[in-house]
Parts: C-alpha cells; sequence; structure tokens
C-alpha cells in the first residue's frame, strides 16, 4: 500500500490572479482622495499613546457599512448604522479605551457631539461623520480629549503610508500590532479605451472579543474606485461574511463591531454598479484586504502563539460544513492542545462530534499539520516527533471530510495560552 495522501483543500478560482490583483503600500491610505491621522489625545491616560484616528475624504463620497448584531449595540453603532444607510459620508472618527456600550442616552449624546466637533473641522454635515469606539464597557465617555484631539487630528491629516500607520496604532487596546494590507488593480477607464488604476486598503483592529457576526471589531476600508453606494454595500457584505465572519478568536461577538468602507471615485474609472464588468474585480480587491485583515485578527488573537485555519470538507451542506468548523474553532480543548504543540486529533474529532451535524464517524477523515492522521473513522500511526517539529510553524492547519457531501468551510482561529486568561482577568482593572 502506498503512502496515505494529505486531504485536497479547494482552492478556489484564483481571483487575484485573474483580476490583476496585486498587494501596494498604503493600507488606508492607498486610496487616492484619503487622508488620515491617529494622535496622542489622553483618552487613555496615557498621554504618550496614540488613541484617536481620523479618516478622512477630500470631500463627501459613498460608503457602506455593516455592524455588529449583538444586541447590547454600543452608541457609535446606533448612530453610524442610520447615518451609512444614507450611503454618503466624509470621515470617520475611532477612539481607543473606551467602547462608549451601556451608556444609554448620554453615550448617543456624546458620540454625536464628537461627530460634530469632526465635521467642525473639516467643514462637513456632522451626518456624514461615522465613528467607532473599542475599550471597556459601561464607562462614560469623557468629551474633553476630543474637544483638543480632534483638532489635533484634523491638522495631522495626511495622504501617505506613515499616517495610515499612525490611524491603525490609534485604535490597538490588546492588539499586539497594527493591522493593515491594501492592492491595486486596473479596470475600465471613464474614457473609452482607457484603463484606471484602482487602490483598495485599511485597517482593523482586534484580538480579544471576537466572534464576529458581521464584520469584525473596528475596520476602515478605502478605495479610490467610482461605485455606487449598492455595489460597494454588496461588496462589502460579500467580503465580510466570507473574511471576518469566519475568525473566531474566543467565540465572543463585540458590542461595537464596526465596519466601513469609503469610495471616493478618484481614481477616474467608469462607475461600478452591480450589473458592470469589473464590479467582480472589485469584490475580490474588497475581499482580498479583509482576508488579509481577518486573518492577522486570528494570528493576533489575544495571547496567542499559533494561527489556526480549519477546513471542512465533505459536508452535506455549507451551514453544517460552518458548524463543524466553528465547533472545532472554539473548542477549548482543540485550542489548548495546540498551544501544547500535543498533535491530539481525538480532539478535533470530538468537537467535530458533539456539534449536531450528521455524520458517520467511520466516514471521517482528519489532518493535522499537513499529515493524514485519522482515515475512515480510524486513527493511522503517526511520529510525535514530526509532529512537534511541524508545531514550530506559526500556523496550523487542521482539515477535516465529513464524508456527507460536497459542501466546504473555512475558518480562522487561534490558539488558547496562559496569557488570555492573563490578559482578560485584568482587562478592566
Amino acid at each position: 500500500m502506498g503512502a496515505i495522501r494529505p486531504l485536497e483543500v479547494p482552492s478556489g478560482t484564483d481571483e487575484l490572479a485573474a483580476f490583476g490583483i496585486t498587494p501596494c503600500e498604503g493600507g488606508v491610505c492607498a486610496a487616492e482622495g484619503i487622508r488620515a491621522a491617529g494622535v496622542c489625545a489622553n483618552l487613555r491616560g496615557d498621554p504618550n499613546r496614540r488613541d484617536l484616528a481620523l479618516v478622512a475624504a477630500d470631500n463627501s463620497c459613498v460608503c457602506a457599512g455593516v455592524f455588529t448584531q449583538n444586541r447590547f449595540c454600543a452608541a457609535p453603532v446606533q448612530v453610524s448604522r442610520e447615518r451609512a444607510a444614507r450611503g454618503v459620508a466624509r470621515a470617520v472618527v475611532l477612539n481607543s479605551g473606551n467602547a462608549n456600550a451601556s451608556t444609554g442616552a448620554p453615550g448617543v449624546e456624546v458620540a454625536k457631539r464628537v461627530a460634530a466637533i469632526v465635521a467642525a473641522e473639516l467643514g462637513c454635515d456632522e451626518e456624514e461623520v461615522l465613528l467607532g469606539s473599542t475599550g471597556v464597557i459601561g464607562k462614560p465617555l469623557e468629551l474633553d480629549g476630543f474637544v483638543s484631539g480632534v483638532p489635533m487630528a484634523a491638522r495631522a491629516l495626511a495622504h501617505s503610508v506613515e499616517a495610515a500607520h499612525d490611524a491603525a496604532r490609534a485604535v490597538m487596546t490588546t492588539d499586539t500590532m497594527p493591522k493593515e494590507s491594501s492592492y491595486a488593480f486596473e479596470v475600465a477607464g471613464s474614457n473609452d479605451g482607457a484603463r484606471a488604476t484602482v487602490h483598495v486598503g485599511g485597517f482593523v483592529k482586534g484580538s480579544g472579543m471576537i466572534q464576529p457576526n458581521m464584520a469584525t471589531m473596528l475596520c476602515v476600508l478605502t478605495t479610490d474606485a467610482d461605485v455606487t453606494a449598492q455595489a460597494a454595500q454588496a461588496a462589502l457584505r460579500a467580503a465580510t461574511s466570507k473574511t471576518f465572519n469566519k475568525v473566531t478568536v474566543d467565540s465572543d461577538t463585540s458590542t461595537n463591531d464596526t465596519c466601513i468602507l469609503l469610495a471616493t471615485g478618484a481614481a477616474g474609472n467608469a462607475r461600478i454598479d452591480q450589473d458592470s464588468a469589473d464590479f467582480a474585480a472589485f469584490c475580490a480587491a474588497i475581499k482580498a484586504v479583509c482576508e488579509d485583515l481577518a486573518r492577522m485578527i486570528a494570528a493576533d488573537g489575544e495571547g496567542a502563539t499559533k494561527l489556526v485555519t480549519v477546513d471542512v470538507l465533505g459536508a452535506a451542506n455549507e451551514q453544517d460544513a460552518e458548524t463543524v468548523a466553528r465547533s472545532i474553532a472554539n473548542s477549548p480543548l482543540v485550542k489548548t492542545a495546540i498551544f501544547g504543540h500535543d498533535a491530539n486529533w481525538g480532539r478535533v474529532a470530538a468537537a467535530a462530534g458533539k456539534c449536531g451535524v450528521d455524520f458517520d464517524q467511520y466516514d471521517v477523515d482528519i489532518d493535522l499539520l499537513g499529515v493524514p492522521v485519522l482515515r475512515k473513522g480510524l486513527p493511522l500511526p503517526m511520529d510525535e516527533e514530526d509532529m512537534l517539529r511541524r508545531f514550530e510553524g506559526p500556523e496550523v492547519p487542521i482539515v477535516i471530510s465529513l464524508g456527507v457531501g460536497n459542501a466546504t468551510a473555512r475558518v480562522w482561529t487561534c490558539d488558547l495560552s496562559h496569557e488570555y486568561i492573563v490578559i482578560n482577568g485584568d482587562y478592566r482593572t
């Protein structure tokens, strides 16, 4: 009998190559017509830490947004969700250190007053200013830091890699690194026969309280594509459903999850709507940025040492595939085994079997770290020393085939370490 081959994970169409989408510099400032800043407004009681970010378009532009479905949604979510529905915005202002959640009507009023301060600095309608907040829940958000910090941020606005980086750093809480991504591609230009280069970029923050039910913790995306509000919303929702919504660090959905897209239209392309030939390329670029950021969130989960990718194959339908994937990804026993470099595939099998999805255990195959460890429900010989060497890599792939149908799902997560307990046991105090 020959060597048993690892399970083949479908890669799908290489959309990036097909549409000529390539990485570029700039992050949230990759798009023309976008400026950003991240400043120390002393909102966290630390005058040396950036805690206020501002991303602004040169002019009013198309916007789209997706938000948490947590019923304890924060004041900035309540305000931004209503404003984003108009499809027009000028800026997004974000703060770290205080979530402005469970703060009642006063919290909503503070959010609106912060937006008004930004609008006065930019000379725009306050309804065109969206907000995002992250940090401690249930603590009133004071205006003082914004009164001085927003003008400071407005003066610092710049279209540069450094400005984008400053904004990404300003929204960090327990994140250990800023998370940024950007891509460029060509589409039809506004003149017959011409081509236009379009950019998509953004940043995200997220490390704990992560199992989004819309997008992620806080994310700002920008593009210089000329795109309709309907097309922008459709592309954003499609991208988040396949990327941010497939991330779980600890199975908790935040009160503040917000993902906003600003589209300046400065690229000089033919306007993209949902029927345009270039709509698929636009969607692919948005998804590429979101997927990069989603993987960064999982890799930077609180206390994490490994990025874990869970692929479920052979399910009866997509819902079953995702249910099994999330059961494995959220299992404390799976996550702690990975932290301990224990190739305990039994934890994976148990997590798959407990979640209520119908399959026969003797149809199941499992690979761990690229090694076949279970075939038709029965274990295969495993070289423990080889597995320990494989655990030295930064990513742990888990693949399970249920042997029922053709549906698949992928979820990203991380291991569960001692440090996760330390961070969250001491978060508020």
